[in-house]
C-alpha cells in the first residue's frame, strides 16, 4: 500500500471514527489560495471541502477561491483577522509576517527528513504555535507543506558548498535565505520569481531553489541543467480560519473542521511525496542531472551562522525543536 493510499485510508477511518452530528446549522465558507488548481494545495482544499461536506450531511459548504483570486497570501490572512475572508491554505512564510516564531521551521537543514518535520509539526510545538495564533486573530487548523527545498543551476554539478562558489543563485525576498545562500559561498540575489523566470531564459542568474514540483511546473529544466537534492529548507503550508469566523461556528461544527483540516493536510503530504517522486523520475528522463548524493553535512556546518544570527529570535523554539528531533 502506498503512503498516498494509507492516508487516504487514515482520514475515511478517522472521518468514521468522529461521533455522528445530524443537527448542524448551514454554513458556508470562503477557502483562498494562491495557486492553480493543480497545485497540491488545491487537491488539499478540495479534500477539506469533501471532508467536511460528507461529515455534515451537507450542512457545511466550503467555496474554493484559487488563483489569488481573493489576493496575495498577505491580503487573504488581513482578511480573515477582519472577517472577510473565511480561511485559506497559506505557506508558512506570509504566516511568519504575523506570529514570528513560526519562521523557527524554515532554518536551513532543521529537519533530516519529512517524518521528523511532521513529528514537531505535528507534536507539542507544532500544536502550540497554531495556538498562539489566536494571538493575531488568526485560528490555526493544521500543517500541510510545500515540500523540501532544492538547488537548481546551469552551469554545473553541485555536490558541496565549494561548487557553489560565484554562482549567481536567485532567493526568496527573506533574510535568512539571502544569509544562508551567501554563507554557503553564492552570489544570492533576492527578486521576485516573475522576474527570476526571465532571470534564468537570459542567463542573468545561474540558478534558483524551490521544490521539486515547481521544478517540474515551471519546466526549469529546459535552462536549468543541474538539480541538487540539498532538501536545505522545508517549507510548511498552514489550513488556517479567521477567529471572526471561527466564533461564529458551533462546537460541533469547529470539530467537523479541525479534523477534516488535519486530515486533508496529511492527504496533501502524502500526495506531494508521491508526486515528487513522479516528477523527479520525468526530470531525469528529460535529460536534467539530479544530484542525490550531495555532502549535505558540509551543507549543513556552512550555514551555522545563519543559526547563530537567527536562533535567538525565536526565543526557547529552537533547541526544543533540536531536543524533540534527537
Amino acid at each position: 500500500m502506498t503512503s498516498f493510499i494509507k492516508a487516504a485510508a487514515f482520514a475515511a477511518a478517522t472521518l468514521t471514527a468522529l461521533p455522528a452530528m445530524a443537527d448542524i446549522d448551514p454554513v458556508t465558507l470562503r477557502l483562498a489560495h494562491v495557486v492553480n488548481e493543480q497545485d497540491a494545495y488545491h487537491t488539499a482544499a478540495v479534500k477539506f471541502q469533501e471532508l467536511v461536506s460528507e461529515r455534515s450531511d451537507g450542512a457545511i459548504t466550503v467555496e474554493i477561491f484559487p488563483n489569488a483570486t481573493l489576493g496575495d497570501e498577505r491580503t487573504l490572512l488581513e482578511g480573515m483577522q477582519i472577517g472577510t475572508v473565511d480561511m485559506g491554505v497559506i505557506t508558512n512564510g506570509p504566516v511568519a509576517n504575523f506570529l514570528e516564531d513560526i519562521a523557527v521551521f524554515e532554518l536551513p537543514f532543521l529537519f533530516p527528513s519529512p517524518e521528523a518535520a511532521y513529528n514537531v509539526l505535528d507534536g507539542e510545538i507544532g500544536q502550540e504555535l497554531l495556538g498562539r495564533l489566536e494571538e493575531v486573530n488568526l485560528k490555526g487548523l493544521a500543517y500541510a507543506e510545500r515540500g523540501f527545498r532544492n538547488l537548481t543551476n546551469s552551469k554545473r554539478p553541485v555536490n558541496s558548498p565549494a561548487d557553489l562558489d560565484g554562482l549567481r543563485i536567485r532567493v526568496m525576498e527573506n533574510p535568512v535565505y539571502i544569509d544562508s545562500f551567501r554563507e554557503l559561498g553564492a552570489d544570492a540575489i533576492p527578486m521576485a520569481w516573475t522576474e527570476a523566470l526571465t532571470g534564468m531564459q537570459q542567463n542573468t542568474i545561474d540558478g534558483q531553489e524551490n521544490p521539486v514540483g515547481v521544478v517540474y511546473s515551471f519546466k526549469l529544466n529546459e535552462t536549468q541543467t543541474n538539480m541538487t537534492m540539498t532538501r536545505h529548507t522545508y517549507a510548511p503550508a498552514i489550513f488556517v480560519m479567521g477567529m471572526p469566523k471561527w466564533n461564529q461556528l458551533s462546537e460541533e461544527t469547529q470539530d467537523i473542521i479541525a479534523a477534516a483540516a488535519q486530515e486533508a493536510a496529511e492527504y496533501e503530504r502524502a500526495l506531494n511525496a508521491e508526486l515528487e517522486e513522479e516528477q523527479l523520475a520525468a526530470l531525469k528522463e528529460a535529460g536534467m542531472n539530479v544530484v542525490e548524493d550531495a555532502d549535505l553535512a558540509a551543507f549543513s556546518a556552512a550555514v551555522q551562522p545563519v543559526y547563530e544570527k537567527y536562533g535567538e529570535k525565536f526565543g526557547d523554539y529552537l533547541p526544543r525543536i533540536q531536543e524533540a528531533l534527537k
